[in-house]
């Protein structure tokens, strides 16, 4: 697998090996020892797996505390995945990182703890699964406005389907005392 370093320390972009002929594919999601190797050492405890259609953003979600970080691809469709930094006095906290996933490209792209998370469906449908290292708590998360213009991202999409809880988030200057901490989490 090769591993790719983004603006953000910690957060990556992998692309595994695939080894593909005439009868189709074959690559490996994940492998503790390599996984390791590339900085995400914590077990993984929960995978997730949700499908959307095109134009539905979920996001930007994260909890605190009980913080997760999350491993994420895209079985099938393509999306445009986000990670904000939300570390409370981190060098690159209100910064992001996007990366377009797909069955095509087959990149994984690792999210670590004090981020928060968002997606945005770019086909039909989507497939998004993700494995989580920490269990999801209802009662940590909470969520930032997707399209907070402090944040400057560009989602790709022009009128996103939002759940009620999304579109009713608050902009990330508003949210400070529910952050974590840089060097905490």
């Amino acid at each position: 697998m090769q591993v790719v370093e983004t603006s953000i320390p910690g957060v990556l972009i992998i692309e595994p090996k695939v080894f593909g002929d005439a009868r189709g594919f074959f690559m490996e999601t994940y492998q503790a020892v390599r996984y390791a190797e590339a900085g995400i050492l914590r077990p993984f405890v929960q995978d997730n797996l949700s499908r959307s259609a095109y134009g539905v953003l979920r996001g930007l979600h994260i909890q605190n505390p009980n913080s997760q970080g999350k491993l994420v691809t895209v079985l099938r469709g393509r999306v445009l995945d986000v990670a904000l930094d939300v570390r409370r006095g981190s060098p690159t906290f209100g910064r992001h990182v996007a990366v377009e996933l797909s069955e095509d490209n087959r990149r994984q792209f690792w999210v670590p703890r004090g981020f928060a998370h968002g997606f945005a469906v770019l086909s039909e449908s989507a497939d998004f699964f993700y494995k989580c290292d920490d269990f999801y708590s209802p009662t940590d998360e909470f969520v930032v406005r997707w399209n907070d213009p402090a944040l400057g991202i560009d989602w790709g999409i022009e009128a996103p389907k939002l759940s009620a809880r999304d579109a009713d988030a608050a902009p990330l200057a508003e949210l400070h005392d529910r952050l974590p901490v840089y060097g905490e989490v």
